[in-house]
């Protein structure tokens, strides 16, 4: 299973990444736009994690370039904050599987991962 994680926090990021890898999967790690559009156009992802408040870029950009590239690939978006508690984010991106906080830990995001990932 390919993942793509886009976290500005690098070291959270890194800690999530970690997790998953331990788990089998392969995981690729960005902390921007850029880096994860470049990441979108080299490699298939099954699955992403993308935090919704990113800093100086668009998770909403990214995730319409991953729909773009891979029409349907789950997106399970995180944040530190709680502005998209309401579930309105389900309404602005039709593959958010999950709305989750950065706090989550890592046991249970891999295993919405792997759930979500088989759902597809």
């Amino acid at each position: 299973m390919r993942v793509l994680i886009v976290e500005s926090d690098a070291a959270l990021g890194r800690v999530w990444q970690r997790h998953l890898e331990r788990h089998g999967m392969f995981v690729r790690l960005e902390h921007d736009q850029q880096g994860a559009l470049e990441a979108l156009g080299e490699t298939r992802c099954d699955l992403m994690v993308l935090d919704l408040i990113l800093t100086r870029s668009s998770a909403f950009a990214i995730a319409d370039e991953a729909e773009r590239r891979f029409p349907g690939v789950p997106i399970l978006f995180v944040s530190k904050t709680s502005f998209f508690s309401d579930g309105s984010v389900f309404g602005l991106c039709a593959n958010a599987r999950a709305f989750v906080s950065t706090d989550t830990p890592p046991d249970d995001l891999t295993a919405m991962v792997e759930h979500y990932a088989r759902s597809g």
